[in-house]
């Protein structure tokens, strides 16, 4: 197996030997554990009433456990690495039996919500998500247990573009940037020459350029190389294959669309209306993202990704059905990893010595 196919599932796969060559040595919280909880609780504030504000959104309730038969759990990629957790519930001595799914994300969930809370256009939902993806290599950022704001906001069908998806990664990073300079104005220690801020501005830049600079390298490699080059990206059109013969990372298909044709800024043919935004993490000393997002899948290119990814099958659910007869609406969404945004603000790290211990993120208190 190659570098290149091996790194294709995110953080499915992961080494910690390789992992504690570069946890940070020497760290110290810049905030005490009473300070900490305080930071934290004001910057999700602020964050949420922003994004509400910039997207136009309200904050719904997300539910925990989905039914299986509905389709509506996100699978997170289509190679099979990172499966949900499953139970049975035999309701009544087994004569309407449920089985039932821990969500690892709304993403589906949240565009049938968009229908039940009967969003226009331009209308969308804010929700305090929190799932358990079992399969995660945990690290320094990553968690058996997944807390992100999860958003999704309706569109039309001629919204269906990069001109969209970059106004609203923007609008994103305008209100994580605010979020950055509200918490130091309450805890001015946390603004330091040892760690610097973050760039007012995102670079945008697709996939495929970044290939193009760094060919030989595999994903994970690329992604830390660009955000040393540009500390905050938007990395354009994530899941199609690239010119290499590997997509940049895999990519569930039946939700953001990666199959739709788009030109770069330079005139060169790409595809893709999702993206993740990315940071150079200078305390961690490592790529950092914080939110995956894009334009939803319409049922043409719900079809032609399901195709592609031989899972025509997936086709049966009840959510896959309301995309194909256009009865729900056509929506951009994504989601923010919480206590990824949380560590990046507050200038956290994880220690080595909770690694080694049990092998999960729990932010130092």
């Amino acid at each position: 197996m190659t570098d290149k196919t091996t790194d294709l599932a995110g953080p499915g796969i992961g080494d910690y030997a390789e992992l504690e060559k570069i946890l940070p040595q020497n760290y110290n919280s810049l905030l005490s554990p009473k300070e900490t909880q305080l930071a934290t609780y004001a910057a999700k504030d602020y964050i949420e009433e922003n994004l509400c504000k910039e997207l136009n959104l309200i904050r719904v309730t997300v539910p925990l456990i989905v039914d299986v038969e509905s389709g509506v759990n996100d699978m997170l990629d289509r190679d099979g690495s990172r499966t949900p957790i499953g139970f049975h519930i035999s309701n009544d001595h087994n004569k309407n039996p449920i089985d039932a799914q821990v969500v690892q994300a709304a993403t589906k969930w949240k565009r049938m919500a968009l229908k039940q809370f009967d969003m226009n256009a331009g209308q969308g939902l804010l929700t305090d998500m929190r799932a358990v993806r079992k399969d995660y290599f945990l690290d320094h950022d990553h968690s058996a247990y997944v807390d992100q704001w999860d958003w999704e906001l309706a569109i039309n069908a001629e919204q269906r573009n990069l001109k969209l998806l970059r106004e609203v990664v923007e609008k994103i990073w305008k209100v994580l940037k605010g979020a950055e300079v509200h918490v130091q104005q309450l805890f001015p220690q946390l603004k330091t020459d040892k760690y610097p801020d973050l760039p007012d501005e995102l670079t945008f830049i697709h996939a495929e350029e970044i290939l193009d600079k760094y060919l030989d390298l595999p994903r994970k490699q690329r992604e830390t190389a660009i955000v040393q080059e540009y500390p905050a990206v938007f990395i354009i059109g994530i899941g199609s294959v690239l010119k290499d013969g590997y997509p940049h990372e895999m990519r569930a298909a039946d939700y953001d669309d990666w199959v739709t044709e788009t030109t770069s800024e330079q005139g060169l043919p790409m595809h893709g209306l999702n993206g993740d935004i990315l940071v150079w993490n200078p305390v961690t000393k490592r790529r950092h993202e914080l939110t995956s997002m894009g334009v939803r899948v319409n049922a043409e290119t719900l079809r032609k990704q399901l195709e592609l990814t031989s899972q025509l099958d997936m086709l049966k659910f009840p959510y896959h059905q309301a995309i194909i007869n256009n009865e729900i609406p056509l929506s951009i969404g994504g989601g923010i990893g919480q206590s990824r945004t949380f560590m990046l603000l507050l200038k956290k790290a994880q220690e080595k010595k909770v690694i080694e211990k049990d092998s999960a993120l729990q932010q130092d208190q």
